[in-house]
């Protein structure tokens, strides 16, 4: 078991790794159809995974392993969303910030679907995160919702259904199982897709190669199983905390890697994003900390 101090720190890695995932992914679509690329990349993430939990594989139900892939087809439709959204926007970060509000939306899922009532600070922070969105699309001729942003909001809706039905059957299969089983899914859904809708290049330049590796072997193989092994290890509430650097890096290297423009209204607009994250997803471990210094 790892130290609540080492998980912590490999999950921010994690964090670090996700942010490059954007990059790698990206560059890959620059010379790949983007749904053929999701389906290769989870094809052979799925089979990176397998030799780490093939024993567990054989002793699930057969019944877990198709609820599994309903599950997969899930975290298809919202990368399927995403890798669309990415093709055709001009701002990496922007999409990384609309992406996390994914956790905002998971109470309204939960309350809808299983009658969860949100907790009391979801409504505090849910107004903020809306504010910020409206600040992200405030363009050069007023207030207007690019194609990109939408296709990104979309993503996130998918993957807070994604979560919570997701929850109901981490409990009764083993994590890698499930992960496998789902990225297998998903990748078999997006070649399907990709066969239905795309037109493979005759030639891939190795460059791409190269990213779309990078991709599966970092972003996806390596990032999962890291986020496995920390999470089993650290606190879930500081876990929370620390995923939401995600976009974080994701903006400074979108800046860093392709010199994007952050206006003010951007940067204020991806600011309360954060500021809301924090809102909800820190206030638990805040009164923890406040219980233990006042005891």
């Amino acid at each position: 078991m790892l130290s609540e101090r080492r998980a912590s720190l490999v999950l921010l890695i994690v964090t670090v790794l996700a942010a490059w995932g954007w990059i790698f992914s990206k560059e890959a679509i620059q010379g790949l159809p983007p749904f053929g690329f999701i389906g290769l990349r989870f094809l052979l993430a799925s089979v990176c995974l397998l030799p780490f939990c093939i024993g567990s594989l054989k002793r699930v139900d057969r019944g877990d392993l198709v609820r599994a892939s309903g599950v997969g087809s899930l975290l298809s439709g919202a990368l399927l969303f995403w890798i669309f959204a990415m093709s055709v926007s001009t701002s990496l970060g922007e999409g990384a910030f609309i992406m996390s509000l994914s956790m905002l939306i998971v109470p309204l899922v939960a309350w809808g679907l299983f009658k969860q009532t949100p907790p009391r600070i979801f409504w505090v922070s849910m107004p903020i995160a809306v504010a910020g969105l409206a600040l992200l699309s405030l363009g050069g001729v007023g207030w207007q919702l690019s194609p990109s942003q939408i296709w990104f909001l979309l993503a996130a809706v998918f993957l807070a259904i994604h979560f919570n039905v997701n929850s109901r059957y981490a409990k009764r299969i083993p994590t890698l199982v499930l992960t496998c089983v789902q990225l297998f899914t998903t990748g078999v859904i997006a070649s399907l897709v990709s066969l239905c809708v795309e037109t493979w290049p005759d030639a891939v330049p190795p460059a791409i190669w190269g990213w779309f590796a990078l991709s599966v072997v970092v972003a996806t193989s390596l990032r999962y199983l890291l986020q496995t092994f920390g999470q089993k290890g650290a606190n879930a509430a500081n876990a929370a905390i620390i995923m939401i650097l995600e976009p974080v890096w994701t903006v400074v290297l979108s800046v860093v890697w392709y010199h994007e423009a952050m206006p003010a209204h951007k940067i204020a607009g991806c600011s309360l994003i954060l500021l809301s994250l924090l809102i909800y997803r820190g206030s638990q471990p805040l009164r923890t900390f406040l219980r233990k210094r006042m005891s």
